[in-house]
């Protein structure tokens, strides 16, 4: 079978391996289409967190089951990839926080991942969705991810939020608090991925970062601010000062992370009585909640798709995916 294989940063490999193992009690996969996460882009320049080289990347995936010992599961059957493993003993795992697990382990991150022809898995990674095609599955965590950032801000109808960094997930994070009845401003350093959001997603108002930014959004909400912040860079210039956005009594959520510390101006933290909070991955009810919502049109995947290329094309076209300018919203690659 195919393998890509990542050395080290800036070095994909493409060989032909042994087909994976069948390993008893597992379901034995053949990958159909692999979504590209920021993870992955991350990695590949060398700045992704709790990663080590080499690694077989790909965590978001449609699968096809070739063969099944689970009778959840039968031969043919179309499916996602939940791809954390969690312990099940920790505190967080006691408290129904899976997701942020003590000794969590990523596929493609921790351990190797499934950018390869086929792969053995347990019953418990696997999500089935009747009526969703491959796109859909592929794109389920990167929206499931957005999902989870939503349900903790606990927003409210007719909330004005702010979402900084019109990346994948901040999409996701637009399309989940629109549907929750949200008027949502977006605001990023590139003018295009802001123009893509305004036709694709009808946003309230798009906002350019830089020196106007904080007087932009003062006269879009009569000098409230957004009620709750979502900072989806991973970007410490950005996280910083992200606070400054942020109405009195707001909630200000980190989605995005990055390797190394940042600081927030305390003064305008205490006298805002600002909220924080930091999210991580998804849960199997976030994933189940992004396959309710796409069935029923209340989210779109196919809309954040902008490239498309085969298996083989991978290697040549992942840097171009890289930067920023180059337009490159969610790229999908296809294995069949």
């Amino acid at each position: 079978m195919r393998q890509i294989r990542l050395n080290e940063p800036g070095d994909f490999q493409l060989t032909e391996i042994e087909d994976a193992e069948r390993k008893p009690n597992e379901l034995y996969l053949r990958v159909r289409k692999i979504g590209i996460c920021g993870t992955d882009l991350h990695a590949f320049k060398g700045r992704q967190p709790f990663f080590t080289y080499p690694r077989v990347l790909g965590h978001e995936l449609s699968a096809e089951v070739i063969e099944s010992p689970n009778d959840d599961f039968q031969k043919g059957d179309i499916v996602s990839v939940l791809p954390y493993d969690s312990c099940g003993d920790c505190i967080a795992c006691r408290r129904g926080k899976e997701n942020c697990c003590q000794s969590l382990q990523v596929l493609g991150v921790h351990r190797d991942g499934c950018m390869q022809d086929y792969v053995s898995l347990p019953a418990k990674f696997l999500v089935k969705a009747n009526g969703l095609n491959d796109d859909h599955l592929a794109l389920i965590e990167p929206l499931a991810i957005a999902a989870h950032a939503v349900r903790r801000a606990k927003l409210e109808t007719d909330d004005t939020i702010l979402v900084i960094g019109a990346g994948p997930i901040g999409i996701g994070v637009v399309q989940f608090a629109k549907a929750a009845g949200c008027k949502v401003i977006v605001m990023d350093l590139n003018e295009g991925r802001l123009n893509f959001i305004k036709e694709k997603f009808g946003v309230y108002a798009t906002v350019i970062a830089g020196d106007t930014a904080k007087d932009e959004i003062a006269e879009l909400t009569n000098n409230d601010f957004p009620t709750t912040v979502f900072d989806a860079t991973g970007s410490p210039k950005s996280m910083n000062s992200a606070v400054n956005y942020l109405a009195h009594s707001g909630t200000l959520v980190f989605v995005g992370l990055f390797i190394g510390e940042f600081s927030i101006d305390d003064i305008e933290f205490h006298k805002r009585e600002s909220s924080i909070l930091s999210t991580r991955n998804a849960t199997r009810a976030d994933f189940e909640f992004v396959i309710e919502s796409l069935l029923s049109g209340a989210v779109s995947a196919d809309a954040m798709i902008t490239h498309r290329v085969s298996f083989d094309e991978m290697i040549a076209n992942f840097e171009d995916w890289t930067n920023p300018e180059f337009g490159c919203i969610k790229a999908v690659v296809s294995l069949v």
